[in-house]
C-alpha cells in the first residue's frame, strides 16, 4: 500500500514539474528563440465571444467601476487580457526587433496616453472587443492627439474626415472631434465593429481594413480565392504600410503577453484619475478654470478637440478634468452648478431614485457621502442635474481682450454638378474644394450613398468677388488714358 501511495505522489510531483516547464516564459534575448517558443504554443483562437475584461468589482450597477488599489498596474491589466494568436513570420520578427531596440518606447508614449487609457480600456471591455484594440492608437499615431498625416487623417486614431463624420464625430471652426481622444475612440470602435462584421468576424482583416480601406482588403481576399490560396492576413498582397501595420500591432501584443524582460512596461494606476463632465451648455475655459481651480492650460491640454477658448455654441460641451469622479462630485463647483435636492419619501429606494433621475446609485452615494443603501424618510439627498441659471461664459464687456471678431459668412451661389460615371463624393468635394460633410448636407446624402450618373448635385460655392471702387477707378483711368494717347506719334 505504501508503495502505491509513493508511486501516486511521484506521478503528481512529475506532472506538476512538467506543467511548470510548459508555462515557463522564454527569457532569452534572442528573438529567434522567442519566436520558436511562440510557434510551439497551443493558444486558443480568439472568437466572437471573447471574454469581457473584468476591470474592478461593481456596486449594484454593472457599469460603475470601483478604484483598484494604487499598486495595480493598468498595463498589466491590458497584458493579462490580450488574446490574439500570434503566428511567427519574418515581418513579425522585424517588428519585435524594432521594439526591443527601443525598450522604453511604451514608457515614453504612455506619458501622452495616461489620462485617457483607463477610459479606452473600459469602452473596449464594455463592448466585449479584443484588448489588442487598445494598442491601435500607439501603432497609428504614437498616441499624439493633434497629429495630422499626409492623407489628412487626424488624432490618436487617425480618422479621416469622411469616416469620422459617418460614425458621429462632429467638426466645425470651434471643435474637431478627431482630436478629442474619447469622442474619437467611440467613433473608431464603432468603425472597427462594423469592419469586424463585414469581414465575417476576422479581426486581422478588420484591422488591416481600418488602415488601408475596406475595398482594398476585400480585393486582396478575392484575388487569393481565385488563385486557390489562403486568405489569412499573412498571405494577402497589401500595400507596404498595411503589411507592416498589423505585424507592428501583433509584435507589441506579443511582447506584452510574454512580459519580455527587455521591454519596459509603464506603471499606471488602475483607476480613472480624469473624469468627463457634460457641462450642458456653452462654456468658457477661463471661467471653468477659475471655478474648478485647475489651470486653464491643463484643461486645454486634456481637451485638444476644442480649438478656441470656448466650446462651440452647437456643442459638444463635454470636458475632461484632471480629477477622480469622487473629487468632482464632492467639489463646490459641481454642487453649485450640477446638483439638485430631493427629499426621500416612503417606499423610495436608491435604485428607484437613480432610475427616476437618470443617474447611478454610485453617483448618489458619492454626492452624499453614503456608504450604505439605507434611506430615511425625510432625508434630503443631493442629486446631479446641470443647472443653466448661471452663465459659464465670460462677459466680454468686462474682458474685452477675449472678444473674438465675428467673421461674416461669405456670399455663395448655387452650382449644379451632373454626376458622371466613376464620380465619387470625395472626388467631387476635392474638385470644387468644399468639405465633404457640406456636400453631404446640401444633398441630404450619407457617406455610403450611391451616386447615379445623370443625377444632379447642388453645391454652394463662394460668390466671385466684384472689383472694389478703387480698382474700378483705376481701370477707368487706364481706359481714358488709352483713348487720349496719340496713336501715331505727335499731332501735326
Amino acid at each position: 500500500m505504501n508503495n502505491i501511495i509513493s508511486i501516486v505522489c511521484l506521478c503528481c510531483i512529475s506532472a506538476f514539474i512538467l506543467a511548470g516547464c510548459k508555462l515557463t516564459t522564454p527569457t532569452s534575448n534572442d528573438t529567434d528563440a522567442v519566436l520558436s517558443a511562440l510557434a510551439t504554443e497551443n493558444k486558443t483562437q480568439l472568437s466572437d465571444k471573447q471574454p469581457a475584461l473584468v476591470l474592478q468589482p461593481t456596486i449594484e450597477t454593472p457599469n460603475v467601476a470601483i478604484p483598484a488599489p494604487p499598486e495595480t498596474n493598468l498595463w498589466q491589466v491590458i497584458a493579462d487580457n490580450l488574446a490574439f494568436d500570434v503566428v511567427p513570420t519574418p515581418r513579425l520578427h522585424k517588428r519585435i526587433d524594432w521594439y526591443l531596440a527601443q525598450p522604453t518606447y511604451l514608457v515614453q508614449v504612455n506619458k501622452r496616453a495616461a489620462p485617457y487609457l483607463f477610459h479606452i480600456i473600459q469602452r473596449i471591455s464594455q463592448r466585449n472587443m479584443p484588448m489588442e484594440l487598445a494598442l491601435l492608437p500607439f501603432v497609428e499615431s504614437d498616441f499624439r492627439p493633434t497629429v495630422i498625416s499626409a492623407q489628412q487623417a487626424v488624432g490618436v486614431w487617425q480618422l479621416v474626415d469622411a469616416t469620422a463624420y459617418h460614425f458621429g464625430v462632429t467638426s466645425d471652426p470651434w471643435y474637431d472631434g478627431r482630436k478629442d481622444v474619447l469622442a474619437a475612440t467611440d467613433a473608431a470602435l464603432n468603425y472597427l465593429s462594423y469592419l469586424h462584421k463585414r469581414f465575417n468576424g476576422n479581426w486581422l482583416h478588420a484591422i488591416a481594413a481600418y488602415n488601408s480601406g475596406e475595398g482594398r482588403v476585400k480585393k486582396a481576399i478575392e484575388r487569393n480565392k481565385k488563385l486557390g490560396i489562403s486568405t489569412h492576413f499573412w498571405h494577402l498582397t497589401l500595400p507596404k504600410e498595411t503589411s507592416e501595420y498589423v505585424p507592428k500591432l501583433l509584435a507589441l501584443s506579443y511582447l506584452l503577453q510574454k512580459n519580455h524582460p527587455n521591454f519596459t512596461l509603464p506603471n499606471v494606476v488602475n483607476y480613472a484619475y480624469t473624469t468627463q463632465l457634460d457641462v450642458g451648455q456653452q462654456f468658457d475655459f477661463g471661467l471653468l478654470s477659475s471655478l474648478v481651480n485647475i489651470p486653464k492650460q491643463q484643461i486645454h491640454q486634456l481637451n485638444p478637440g476644442y480649438l478656441r477658448h470656448q466650446s462651440s455654441p452647437q456643442g459638444p460641451h463635454k470636458v475632461l478634468l484632471p480629477m477622480t469622479e469622487k473629487q468632482l462630485l464632492q467639489s463646490r463647483f459641481f454642487k453649485r452648478h450640477f446638483s439638485q435636492t430631493y427629499t426621500v419619501k416612503k417606499g423610495d429606494t436608491l435604485y428607484g431614485i437613480a432610475k427616476r433621475f437618470n443617474t447611478k446609485i454610485n453617483t448618489i452615494k458619492l454626492l452624499n457621502n453614503k456608504s450604505s443603501s439605507l434611506l430615511g424618510i425625510g432625508e434630503v439627498l443631493i442629486l446631479n442635474k446641470a443647472q443653466k441659471t448661471d452663465s459659464l461664459l465670460v462677459s466680454y464687456e468686462i474682458s474685452p481682450y477675449l472678444v473674438e471678431k465675428k467673421r461674416p459668412k461669405p456670399a455663395t451661389i448655387e452650382h449644379y454638378h451632373i454626376i458622371k460615371t466613376g464620380d465619387s463624393l470625395w472626388d467631387i468635394s476635392q474638385l470644387y474644394d468644399v468639405a465633404l460633410k457640406d456636400l453631404l448636407t446640401w444633398n441630404s446624402l450619407k457617406t455610403h450613398s450611391i451616386l447615379n450618373p445623370g443625377k444632379t448635385l447642388v453645391l454652394h460655392l463662394p460668390k466671385p468677388q466684384q472689383a472694389t471702387k478703387p480698382q474700378k477707378a483705376k481701370q477707368y483711368l487706364s481706359e481714358l488714358e488709352q483713348l487720349v494717347k496719340p496713336e501715331n506719334g505727335p499731332k501735326p
